[in-house]
């Protein structure tokens, strides 16, 4: 009795999974913000607002006198939309923010207003990975938050596994190690050792501000600055922590899983 009670539970509720990518994603919260965007142009000289304010100094100015914003240390706290006076940062609302190289996530040069997002790896790797991508997790000094939301992934509303994504228990069974944390120093050879184990060709994946810079933690010295001085990076996924639909999308970004509306 009590089975058949479950059953007609499980019917009368279908299906509880979300159909992103192939519907229309799931609205981020009205406190995200998602991707920001630089509008350099009119940032008048000698306006250092939002340079003093930002707590990872993620907004610099060049020597000629060019506002850069680095996604890769911005932790989106929105201070400096709230600071500009010429409304020269934006939010977006765009959940899209991984890359493949670390220099794409500077914005504010001519023609680089918004992100360049992330291209599939190539053919090769895509037939290996395509179908079947399955990703060891090293926690790297993280606060628990990015950790947090890779787990969401997990669960039934967002249903990892349907994209042949899994995380694994070793090494040596992955194709690849997703990091997150500023990797402390107490953690640098643990993460090189991670890396070794996997056997090639792998890919190594930088998710959250602390593994692409250090993110609050910048300039400190009992880290190393990110995952990138230790072995080299095929994707960055930007945030503190990032959303978990912007983690999604990175992930079927790099293995060119996206339908072309979503792209």
């Amino acid at each position: 009795m009590y089975i058949f009670d479950t059953i007609m539970n499980r019917m009368r509720r279908g299906c509880m999974t979300m159909a992103y990518p192939k519907g229309q994603a799931p609205a981020l919260p009205d406190r995200h913000g998602g991707a920001l965007r630089l509008d350099a142009s009119v940032c008048p000289d000698g306006c250092a607002e939002c340079l003093d304010i930002c707590p990872t100094k993620a907004i610099s100015r060049e020597a000629g006198g060019a506002t850069l914003l680095d996604l890769g240390r911005c932790l989106f706290c929105g201070d400096c939309v709230q600071a500009c006076p010429h409304g020269a940062i934006t939010r977006t609302n765009d959940h899209r923010l991984a890359v493949r190289r670390r220099e794409d996530l500077i914005l504010g040069r001519p023609g680089e207003e918004e992100l360049r997002l992330a291209a599939a790896l190539d053919k090769k790797m895509k037939s290996l990975l395509g179908r079947s991508l399955r990703l060891r997790q090293v926690s790297a000094g993280g606060c628990g938050a990015c950790e947090a939301d890779i787990n969401v992934l997990g669960t039934i509303g967002w249903d990892l596994g349907r994209f042949g994504i899994q995380y694994a228990a070793s090494p040596r069974h992955a194709d690849g190690v997703l990091i997150t944390g500023p990797v402390t120093k107490g953690m640098e050879l643990a993460l090189q050792k991670t890396w070794e184990a996997v056997p090639e060709p792998r890919i190594a994946i930088a998710l959250g501000a602390c593994a692409i810079s250090g993110g609050p933690f910048v300039g400190h010295a009992q880290h190393n600055g990110g995952a990138d001085p230790i072995i080299p990076i095929d994707l960055y996924i930007p945030g503190c922590p990032p959303h978990p639909l912007t983690i999604l999308d990175g992930f079927l970004r790099l293995l060119d899983r996206l339908p072309k509306h979503n792209l």
